[in-house]
């Protein structure tokens, strides 16, 4: 079978040709504790990958997750990929492990206080070694991608969704602290995302339900937001946007929608050169902004490559169905060039990515590891014993 990109390059391409690729630019959440079979043909048919959060795992009587019915989920997810279209990419298995209130692993996998405690600790070593737990129990259970850390910086006490999520108050804390934590997670095999771009700490108002503003200009965002994204720009494969409104940089559109955040900000001033992830499409950060129909025209045209989609069927079809209406536009279209670039990253960072083994037995070694244990007896904020 012919390669979609390769000939999307060249010549037009056929409406469902249109569709395959589409769906390399999109990661879908869903209800259930199985992969759905409508979810698992998508994935088959080219889905970037899935994300997985607490409503889709079992529980025991005991309320710990049921790990052998979890790692069947993360399992049928991988082999519905192995059978699909694009199986020479590993699908994006993903989830938000950042710690602390943002932990969808829980018992009987290790329970983390908030970043916030680790980085008042003020010791790499340790963020490094939290990051490398993590990502080991994140790799037995099935995931490859893990959205943290969190690089906002935590600079505005009434913020009612970064707050403790945050490593730090200051850059120089956010970067030595989420820095060492990435590396940690990576080095386990799960890749990590920094997030929010470019900066959601000082906000006081929560992108999940409405659109937070930000009056800063852009030298403050230079001195302050953008140091930690600069900084570990090299180190990084997937950063994720923020639904919030910059008005001395965009006055219309939200960090995620505008062309005058992404490219300049984040890919020129910051020289990140891996993928730009969306942060949920249904929040209403955006979705009060434009349909998800024009959130991914606009999203694409201001540069993002990949798009979390993390419950609704009817608003993942809306941005197929636009993504599809790209790429079947003129071959000089620039939507339809951003399109094309963005599925060569996407692919790019998917090629980077670990194939999990998941199973009981890979989750219970990684909960006996040596370093866990230990770490499980480093008193961080008083949860960990």
């Amino acid at each position: 079978m012919r390669d979609p990109l390769h000939d999307a390059a060249r010549t037009a391409v056929d409406p469902a040709m249109a569709r395959r690729l589409a769906l390399e630019l999109f990661v879908a959440g869903y209800e259930g504790t199985h992969l759905p079979e409508s979810y698992a043909l998508m994935l088959e048919q080219g889905l970037a990958g899935v994300i997985l959060f607490k409503r889709n795992f079992a529980f025991d009587a005991d309320g710990a997750i049921d790990v052998v019915a979890l790692t069947a989920h993360t399992g049928a997810v991988q082999a519905a990929a192995a059978r699909g279209s694009a199986r020479e990419f590993p699908v994006v298995c993903s989830i938000d492990q950042e710690g602390g209130a943002v932990q969808r692993l829980r018992r009987p996998f290790s329970e983390w206080p908030t970043m916030r405690d680790v980085g008042d600790r003020g010791d790499p070593r340790l963020a490094y070694a939290v990051g490398a737990a993590i990502g080991r129990e994140c790799l037995a259970a099935g995931f490859n991608v893990d959205y943290a850390p969190v690089l906002d910086i935590d600079t505005n006490p009434n913020n009612p969704i970064i707050g403790r999520r945050a490593f730090g108050r200051d850059a120089e804390t956010v970067v030595r602290m989420a820095g060492a934590f990435l590396d940690g997670l990576q080095s386990a095999g799960v890749l990590g995302c920094g997030k929010h771009f470019p900066g959601h700490g000082d906000t006081d108002a929560d992108s999940h339900l409405t659109l937070p503003v930000l009056t800063h200009d852009l030298a403050r965002l230079e001195a302050v937001e953008l140091v930690p994204f600069r900084a570990l720009a090299n180190r990084m494969h997937l950063v994720m946007t923020a639904h919030v409104l910059y008005p001395a940089l965009d006055s219309n559109l939200p960090a995620t929608l505008s062309p005058h955040v992404l490219g300049p900000l984040l890919r020129a001033h910051c020289g990140f050169s891996g993928v730009i992830v969306s942060d949920d499409l249904e929040m209403k950060g955006v979705a009060d902004v434009l349909d998800p129909g024009g959130c991914v025209r606009a999203g694409l045209a201001a540069g993002v490559d990949l798009f979390l989609v993390c419950s609704k069927r009817d608003v993942l079809e809306a941005g197929l169905t636009a993504a599809a209406e790209v790429f079947e536009a003129p071959i000089d279209d620039p939507a339809r060039l951003c399109a094309l670039a963005a599925v060569r990253r996407v692919r790019g960072m998917r090629a980077r990515l670990q194939r999990p083994a998941p199973s009981p037995a890979a989750v219970a070694y990684a909960l006996a590891s040596p370093a866990t244990r230990s770490l499980r007896e480093v008193d961080l904020a008083g949860t960990l014993s």
